[in-house]
């Protein structure tokens, strides 16, 4: 493995750590406390996670691209010419930035976590304090309700993310703006849909903190977790972010004024005293 590679994935394990380390603490807050400091809130939390992705793309995003989401990685390398020999890799770094983000946060909450299971006479087996750190469906949500939302869900985030980071976009942000942006698109995915299943949309922001949990003692509500749970933040966004991805390049792509004059000078053809022709 050369330097490079090898920086670009210590970089995705990063940007997946700076996000859980945010995320699943802000969280913890919103678990464990009674009353919860975001009881009438809950737009706080969203920002929160929308701002750990912000950081994370800052601090890593000139090493690695900051895909931080294994369903980003895998729509870059179906549209847009990621090495597909790099998908697994990048998807392994991710998932260890999760783990370790997640006992990261564990570290910094054990305390409260045991207190809160002592007070509401729960156990870790029994899922008190689980929602810390993977998630799991609202009721009334069956688990391929789940599945269809992650689905969609994941299919906005990557349609954003995509016609964020797009270069012949001209309404596009600039200067480095994107990275805030795709915050605030994470956030906004939460505050309007987050309730259905806590709005993974990132299979490893789920896998790596749930990987976790499981050795930390919830056992069984994590993996396999109620209803055979665990599969619905993997597969869900993987689906999906090729899906939004595939309607990013097929609906607004070929129509974007930037692309199909860029596509026009390459069509271009060479007149007879060394002029370009564009048709």
């Amino acid at each position: 493995m050369n330097r490079e590679f090898l920086g670009e994935l210590i970089s995705e394990a990063l940007a997946v750590f700076i996000i859980i380390a945010f995320g699943d603490s802000v969280a913890a807050m919103y678990l464990l406390y009674d009353p919860s400091p975001y009881l009438h809130a809950y737009w706080g939390v969203c920002i929160v996670w929308g701002l750990g992705v912000t950081v994370a793309i800052y601090a890593t995003g000139s090493v690695s691209g900051t895909h931080a989401n294994p369903a980003v990685t895998l729509a870059l390398a179906t549209y847009r010419a990621f090495p597909w020999k790099k998908v697994i890799p990048y998807w392994v770094a991710q998932i260890v930035g999760g783990f370790l983000g997640a006992a990261l946060v564990y570290a910094l909450y054990y305390p409260v976590i045991n207190h809160f299971n002592d007070l509401h006479q729960m156990t870790r087996v029994g899922g008190g304090g689980m929602g810390v750190f993977f998630t799991s469906p609202a009721p009334g949500i069956t688990v391929w309700h789940a599945f269809s939302d992650e689905i969609i869900l994941t299919a906005i985030l990557v349609f954003g993310i995509f016609a964020i980071t797009e270069q012949y976009n001209e309404m596009a942000p600039g200067a480095n703006f994107g990275a805030l942006i795709i915050g605030f698109l994470v956030a906004a995915i939460g505050a309007s849909m987050g309730y259905l299943e806590a709005w993974a949309i990132n299979p490893a922001r789920d896998l790596g903190p749930r990987l976790f949990a499981y050795i930390a003692g919830w056992h069984g509500s994590a993996l396999p977790a109620m209803g055979h749970y665990w599969w619905v933040p993997i597969a869900g966004p993987l689906i999906g972010g090729v899906l939004g991805a595939t309607a990013y390049e097929y609906l607004i792509y070929p129509f974007l004024p930037a692309q199909l004059r860029a596509q026009k000078a390459r069509q271009g053809k060479i007149g007879e005293e060394g002029v370009i022709i564009v048709e």
